[in-house]
């Protein structure tokens, strides 16, 4: 999943335009242009490499964190040990909803990963703007592994 990962890795940085808008060439690849896409950017980074995703409620992969989680779930793809490139789903409250998603990079340590996401940033985790390298716990987060 190296492919994968220098893909990502290449668009950090990469924000809406105009700011505060939704509006990516995520999105607009997507065809869902204007709306959180976090799920939009994981899909995309998936494509690029090569390794389009299902149909996960739409035809180029997901939007939606509750409908990829509910997928992943039903397929069996959830797993404690992730690998570069995985997904990972964060659930911010604990409420058993999951409101952000990204790819998993690397173990830091224990509890501790790295991973790449869009629409984030420092102080706004879920709709923040911008393509970044993050550094989040492990707590309250699903992993989903990706067969390529």
């Amino acid at each position: 999943m190296k492919k994968l990962i220098e893909i990502a890795e290449k668009e950090i940085g990469t924000g809406e335009k105009p700011l505060n808008s939704n509006k990516t060439k995520y999105g607009k690849w997507f065809g869902f242009d204007g709306v959180a896409w976090c799920g939009m950017f994981v899909s995309w980074c998936y494509a690029q490499a090569g390794f389009p995703l299902p149909k996960i409620g739409f035809s180029k992969g997901y939007a939606g964190c509750q409908t990829a989680v509910a997928y992943f779930k039903k397929n069996n793809q959830t797993t404690t040990d992730p690998k570069e490139g995985d997904i990972v789903f964060f659930d911010w409250n604990a409420d058993g909803r999951y409101d952000h998603t990204g790819l998993f990079v690397k173990w830091i340590d224990e509890n501790t990963f790295e991973s790449i996401e869009g629409n984030t940033a420092v102080g706004n985790d879920s709709n923040g703007g911008n393509v970044m390298v993050r550094k989040r716990n492990k707590k309250n987060v699903i992993f989903v592994n990706i067969p390529v």
